[in-house]
């Protein structure tokens, strides 16, 4: 049997031992299961927190696994949520995880209440439909996106996505696989200091991106409520 305090270790330096335990009680649902979901499996599913709800229809294929570090060759034609539960799983045992093999539309069918709402897609459409959903029922979410070396992160409360970026059908760029994890890093980052009630920044959107010459910059937006 392992024990609690021993797994938690240097979360539990870090903030307490009633903070870890708070942990149990809360839920966090992740939507879509590919690059972003799979860093925020690792980041977030030996965490503590409770319990994940992972919303996902796709199935793996060769070309994701470079940059969605959940996979290996051999899944190739599993469903991606069903992988990632399975692995959260198997890296803590303090952590229930439920796949959800269906679209985020079919999901928000269901009459489900959570703690924070993630979102790991890759197309703004979904984004638009997870923010409709999150405002009509008051529910904070966590926003994130990358393409080739850059991507975008922001705790949404009061502002709505759909009044800060157009909504279209088109598909990103080329996407190089650590970017990926630094973004996901950052969304991990952010959703565990507000789960453990630590202070944080909402309606602040943070970009992320290497310029021409290779160099790190992170720069702030406020955006409007």
């Amino acid at each position: 049997m392992i024990n609690f305090n021993e797994y938690f270790n240097r979360q539990i330096n870090l903030w307490g031992e009633d903070t870890q335990k708070s942990l149990q009680n809360k839920k966090v649902a992740i939507i879509g299961s590919g690059g972003l979901g799979s860093s925020l499996g690792f980041a977030l599913g030996a965490s503590g927190i409770g319990e994940f709800t992972l919303v996902d229809f796709d199935t793996v294929s060769v070309s994701n696994i470079h940059r969605q570090i959940a996979f290996k060759v051999s899944d190739e034609g599993k469903h991606k949520s069903i992988v990632l539960k399975e692995l959260i799983e198997s890296r803590c045992p303090f952590t229930k995880a439920t796949a959800y093999v269906e679209s985020f539309d079919e999901f928000s069918k269901r009459d489900l209440k959570f703690d924070l709402v993630i979102d790991a897609t890759d197309n703004l459409p979904t984004r638009a439909a997870i923010n409709s959903w999150c405002q009509k029922n008051n529910q904070i979410w966590l926003y994130g996106s990358v393409e080739e070396f850059h991507g975008q992160v922001c705790l949404f409360e009061k502002s709505s996505y759909e009044a800060v970026f157009q909504i279209t059908n088109r598909k990103p760029n080329g996407i190089a696989c650590p970017i990926v994890m630094n973004i996901a890093s950052l969304q991990a980052n952010i959703a565990i200091r507000f789960l453990a009630g630590l202070e944080v920044q909402k309606d602040i959107l943070h970009y992320l991106y290497f310029d021409k010459n290779g160099n790190l910059g992170i720069k702030k937006f406020n955006l409007p409520k």
